[in-house]
């Protein structure tokens, strides 16, 4: 069964409250129930309230697997969980961290795209679900999702059908350069091997040379 497109989420910052200040977010997203234009820089509908973080053309979409949601009903009983539970944009079907690789492209519906880095969680999760440990158990789980640029923009609707149109030959997975990210043992050549994708994000690939 092909990959495809569950449920498609935008929303525009709003402002929270957070040690007696506020912040503003874009963390809470709503569902689309109709096809909607994916431009280079979000979605129609959709904006990120610190672009110094989040959003631009390395992470203008934000997908997430539909799969981990089993695991998030476990280890947060009780909590309600819609799609769109963690900020995404996209809620997959059959693409994991493990098999889905920088500087992949695939279309979606009348897009394209291509894998620029993992999602690194910030405080933002936590008070998105009211929790100090939260982002940090995100990061842990290693359920991370990951970022898609737009090369095409086109019109995108739940049920379209994901497909791989060019498999990146450095073969460095969203998992993968996780472990370099968390500096695990042997993952230098992983490093090496993510610094050569063309489509790597900015903010990734100077992290990732920091670490020599």
């Amino acid at each position: 069964m092909s990959p495809k497109l569950i449920s498609i989420q935008v929303g525009v910052p709003r402002r929270v409250l957070l040690d007696g200040g506020e912040v503003s977010t874009g963390i809470f997203k709503n569902p689309v129930h109709q096809r909607i234009l994916m431009r280079p820089h979000n979605l129609d509908g959709d904006r990120q309230a610190d672009l110094t973080v989040h959003g631009g053309r390395d992470k203008a979409v934000y997908a997430y697997p539909s799969e981990h949601y089993a695991y998030w009903k476990n280890e947060l009983p009780g909590v309600d969980l819609p799609w769109g539970s963690f900020g995404e944009n996209l809620t997959t079907q059959g693409l994991l961290e493990g098999d889905v690789f920088l500087g992949d492209r695939y279309t979606i519906g009348g897009a394209e795209v291509v894998v620029t880095q993992p999602r690194i969680p910030c405080y933002k999760l936590n008070l998105k679900f009211q929790r100090d440990d939260m982002a940090k158990r995100f990061l842990a789980s290693r359920r991370s999702g990951f970022y898609f640029r737009v090369l095409r923009e086109g019109e995108i609707g739940a049920g379209d059908e994901i497909v791989r149109v060019h498999l990146d030959e450095n073969r460095v997975s969203v998992s993968d350069v996780l472990k370099v990210y968390l500096c695990e043992p042997d993952s230098e050549d992983l490093r090496e091997r993510a610094l050569r994708v063309e489509y790597l994000s900015r903010s990734w690939r100077e992290e990732l040379s920091q670490q020599n």
